[in-house]
């Protein structure tokens, strides 16, 4: 196993240690600063790995494969360990539900329309938007789950909230017009 699948494998690993830090809180009020450090250490193996492997021509099935899904679970995880279900909108160090919905649901919308890609041969590559979206909601979940109780740190909270949620759904419209071919249903 080469280097870049080693650290998505390491990615995959950290999720329980996280999950269980947000939602047990070992570490009473520093486990938020821990959550986040985990956190940290996740997403930048996210943005380590593909570097290597494209540098290092070590790009592989299991990392094509592997690397989305690590992002998926970590991400996912984290917005769910945060997630407000009755709120409506963004509140202190929370997201509302609908929001969590719409994000993860979208991202089961890409997969499938890769999975659609790859029945017909075709290996679709990760869109700017959708880079753009990854390190929105990345900075969004470290905002969240810090959480300090300062007026101008909370509306930056608000703002990474919406606009994770924009980016979300521009990104996989984006996706979609720019990879509409493969929607086409060709008769046999």
């Amino acid at each position: 196993m080469n280097l870049p699948n080693k650290l998505t494998v390491f990615r995959v690993v950290l999720i329980p240690f996280f999950v269980i830090v947000m939602l047990a809180q070992p570490f009473g009020d520093l486990s938020k600063f821990v959550a986040v450090g985990i956190f940290i250490v996740a997403s930048l193996t996210d943005f380590l790995d593909g570097y290597i492997a494209r540098k290092h021509n070590l790009v592989s099935n299991f990392g094509k494969f592997m690397d989305p899904l690590a992002d998926k679970l970590l991400v996912g995880a984290a917005m769910i360990c945060l997630c407000d279900v009755t709120g409506i909108l963004p509140v202190a160090g929370k997201i509302p539900g609908w929001i969590v919905i719409i994000i993860i649901s979208r991202e089961y919308f890409i997969s499938g329309f890769r999975t659609i890609a790859a029945d017909q041969g075709l290996v679709l590559a990760a869109g700017w938007w959708g880079k753009v979206k990854t390190v929105c909601q990345m900075f969004m979940i470290i905002f969240l789950i810090v959480n300090l109780n300062f007026t101008a740190f909370k509306a930056i909270e608000v703002i990474l909230v919406w606009l994770s949620l924009f980016f979300t759904v521009f990104s996989m419209i984006d996706y979609v017009a720019k990879n509409r071919e493969v929607l086409k249903d060709e008769v046999k």
